[in-house]
């Protein structure tokens, strides 16, 4: 079919194509006229990714924003939000709302099945390449689109804020118990502390390094005193005149050359005087009298190397005695400090699980009280002016286009259907035979004038022309 075939069958079917033209005007009108207005209200909701929370921990992952922005649609668009807005709105109080539940069944509960009625008219979506989130609610009126697109922004708002701050209370709940436990724990350790030092009077584990020293104190002064005392025993078991006491001492030294000088001049005053002589019995008594003192000193001498050996005995006995008790004393600090260190060990994992639980119950507590989210509301749903959908003007002239589409449409399909020669293609399509010659149509006297002047040609020259 070529372009003048399809100007013949619009030209001859110009009729039907006008009345399913006017039509489809007519009906475009009259669903303008008649159609329910119906109004969107939108309330635009920030998700900021980047929000930093104070009270998170260090080891926090990032988000992934795009399965982040569909997870916070989906809770927008869930039963908990719709539930909240219901009960916000008071809409399960209203008698009609109850009786259209009931008359369509009053499955489940009233809250629930007028939270699915109100998703139904709910549209979330997310801002092109950003992160904000559209909240559209379509109504019978300006006010209730505005009111319930503004109330399912704010159940949305409390319900994340819910969701934050939920985990938050349970685990602080939870870590209350905990540290009640962790303070009943460090208490016990505590009293066992200073229960055992009360006890024991050890206060701190330094005291067994004063006791240590001290032992060590006793230790090198029984060394002395046994040193001493060998030397002591060894010249007590020496001649008393070989000692280095009676060998060094003046006193001894001068009895000795005392003695010399008189046992020589007694060797002198014999060559010419006897024995009985007065002045030999005189120098022979002065003779003895001094070997008597030098016996007498020398015995002196003896009798202190003795006196310092039983001293010396007594002294190591004594230092032996004090050397085991304060070993003993030791061993009991040390076994004192080793229980003593157990005890402080004790408390010092009390004293640090203590402060662990009650520094996380103090955060879970802060987040529990939070009441800031990374969301926020952009702005509050406003009346819309204007009704959803297209204006008169354009819906008229959607329906002029749908209307010429149509009948051009109808017009084809009709032809299509009762095919008719319209043309000198129609007639060589039909009978596939060659066209010899056409006469034009007649159109009164002129063209019949116009048809006895015109000249005679070869049919192929009127190709296309009507028949």
């Amino acid at each position: 079919m070529n372009l003048y075939q399809f100007l013949s069958i619009l030209r001859a079917r110009r009729t039907m194509a006008f009345v399913i033209f006017l039509s489809t005007i007519a009906l475009a009108l009259a669903w303008v006229m008649l159609r329910p207005k119906n109004y969107t209200a939108h309330a635009p909701i920030l998700v900021d990714l980047r929000a930093n929370d104070p009270l998170a921990q260090p080891n926090y992952q990032s988000i992934v924003p795009q399965s982040y922005m569909a997870t916070q649609m989906d809770i927008v668009r869930s039963t908990r939000v719709a539930e909240q807005v219901v009960q916000a709105i008071g809409l399960d109080k209203d008698p009609k709302a109850a009786q259209e539940w009931k008359e369509a069944g009053g499955a489940g509960t009233l809250t629930a099945w007028l939270a699915n009625e109100l998703k139904a008219n709910l549209e979330v979506k997310p801002a092109r390449e950003s992160n904000i989130i559209n909240i559209s609610y379509t109504a019978s009126t300006p006010a209730e689109a505005a009111k319930i697109a503004n109330a399912f922004s704010q159940a949305y708002l409390d319900t994340a804020l819910d969701i934050k701050t939920d985990p938050a209370k349970k685990y602080s709940s939870w870590f209350e118990e905990q540290l009640t436990f962790a303070r009943d724990r460090l208490e016990k350790a505590q009293g066992a502390l200073t229960a055992y030092q009360q006890r024991t009077g050890v206060i701190s584990a330094d005291g067994v390094d004063m006791e240590t020293q001290r032992l060590n104190e006793l230790s090198s002064q029984l060394t002395l005193v046994q040193g001493q005392l060998t030397d002591v025993a060894n010249k007590r078991a020496a001649s008393a005149a070989s000692i280095s006491e009676a060998m060094n001492s003046p006193l001894i030294n001068t009895l000795k050359a005392d003695i010399a000088r008189q046992e020589a001049r007694i060797q002198e005053a014999s060559a010419n005087l006897g024995s009985r002589h007065p002045q030999m019995i005189r120098m022979q008594d002065e003779l003895n009298a001094m070997r008597s003192r030098l016996r007498s000193e020398t015995a002196s001498i003896g009798s202190a190397i003795d006196t310092a050996y039983q001293v010396g005995r007594a002294r190591e006995k004594e230092l032996k005695e004090a050397v085991a008790a304060q070993r003993a004393r030791v061993m009991q600090f040390n076994r004192h400090r080793d229980e003593l260190n157990v005890l402080r060990r004790d408390l010092d994992a009390a004293q640090r699980a203590y402060e662990q639980v009650s520094e996380r119950a103090s955060q879970s507590k802060l987040q529990a009280l939070t009441n800031q989210t990374n969301i926020q509301r952009l702005a509050t749903a406003v009346e819309p002016l204007k009704p959803t959908g297209p204006g008169a003007r354009l819906a008229l002239a959607l329906a002029a286009l749908a209307g010429a589409l149509l009948a051009i449409a109808g017009s084809v399909l009709v032809e299509l259907l009762n095919r008719r020669v319209r043309s000198v293609d129609d007639l060589s399509m039909a009978t596939n035979l060659p066209i010899l010659a056409t006469v034009p149509a007649h159109a009164g006297r002129e063209s019949l004038r116009q048809l006895a002047n015109a000249p005679i040609r070869p049919a192929l020259a009127y190709r296309g022309s009507p028949a």
